[in-house]
């Protein structure tokens, strides 16, 4: 049995069914999430892929109050903890929830960090809030935390503001706070974005030290295939707001088999892609979510398109009786994947 399977085989310590999410602007209705379902298990890496706009953020941030102010938004279906569905409760109830049970590291900590507030101090109140350290114990705290995350001298970066950090450290800080309250799941949206390769990796190794250290669930929101394949257990990836495929990190990467899970593993360069070489692109644009037709919302870009696929729209189903985890949302695909390795 795989660490995968083993992980599998308890209660998701997070899990949505059927999270539909409807942003309202001033001229329409967008449907940024059209039901859709995971789940994510203690010690494990579920990381979240796809183009600007596929919805990945708005799933995974929208069920924790998370998404920019002034956005009317409306969702429906669950995001259930063993607190109970976040949809069910109130702002201040979920805030609570969200900073007992999450850590969130976004992808620029410096507007996620207070910048008119020392570090020390932003750490040391979210322990004391959520995690019940004594305010006696929240300094020692914070700097033990700074310490961790590989913050050099963290008795003098604690009265430091964020803006005297590099980018780097700034992350490494975020990801301290993110800490603070002692969280059973990490939420990491872009972490590491904004860095170059070699920080970049520092940052991925960080994490994944974390992980093994604290038994923590990582919920990982990125475009970047190379983060997926160095962090992930699992993937889901999404496109125009559904999941359309899903499984392990090793299935879906070595054997996509989603055209839109093949295009996006086509477009990325790896060691062998002569330099000037241009990269394959994915023909055509998303559908405009405010303004959906019935059928699979990537079949008017789709080389395996049918005529029945703007019929009906495809739903997730395992790929093959020897693959059952890793599933796929495609009427084309899925049965000619079942003949070559069923």
């Amino acid at each position: 049995m795989s660490k995968t399977d083993q992980r599998q085989s308890g209660e998701p310590i997070y899990e949505t069914k059927n999270l539909v999410v409807d942003l309202y602007t001033e001229n329409n209705v967008i449907r940024a999430v059209d039901e859709c379902s995971f789940s994510l298990f203690a010690g494990e890496t579920l990381a979240v892929v796809g183009e600007s706009g596929s919805g990945k953020t708005v799933m995974t941030l929208g069920p924790l109050g998370l998404l920019p102010e002034g956005i009317a938004v409306h969702m429906r279906g669950t995001a259930a903890t063993s607190r109970g569905d976040l949809l069910r409760f109130g702002g201040r109830r979920r805030a609570s929830v969200r900073g007992n049970d999450f850590g969130v590291v976004f992808q620029d900590p410096l507007s996620a960090l207070n910048p008119m507030r020392r570090i020390g101090p932003q750490l040391a109140e979210q322990a004391c809030r959520f995690a019940g350290i004594t305010a006696s114990g929240t300094k020692a705290d914070a700097v033990s935390n700074l310490r961790r995350v590989g913050i050099a001298d963290p008795e003098d970066r604690y009265w430091r503001y964020p803006h005297e950090f590099s980018g780097g450290m700034r992350q490494r800080a975020m990801i301290a706070l993110a800490l603070a309250s002692r969280p059973k799941i990490l939420l990491a949206d872009e972490p590491t974005t904004a860095l170059d390769a070699t920080v970049q990796a520092q940052i991925i190794s960080l994490l994944k030290q974390i992980q093994a250290e604290d038994g923590l669930a990582i919920l990982l929101i990125t475009h970047d295939i190379g983060v997926v394949a160095g962090m992930a257990d699992r993937v889901a990836v999404m496109y125009a707001g559904r999941i359309v495929e899903e499984g392990a990190v090793t299935d879906v990467l070595k054997n996509p088999v989603h055209p839109y899970t093949q295009g996006l593993l086509s477009s990325v360069p790896d060691l062998d892609t002569p330099i000037g070489e241009k990269l394959t692109e994915i023909p055509g644009t998303p559908p405009d979510l405010s303004r959906l037709e019935a059928g699979c919302r990537f079949a008017p870009r789709c080389f395996a398109a049918q005529p029945s696929c703007s019929l009906a729209r495809p739903t997730l189903s395992s790929v093959s009786i020897t693959a059952p985890t890793h599933k796929v949302a495609c009427f084309v695909m899925q049965p000619k994947y079942q003949e070559v390795i069923g």
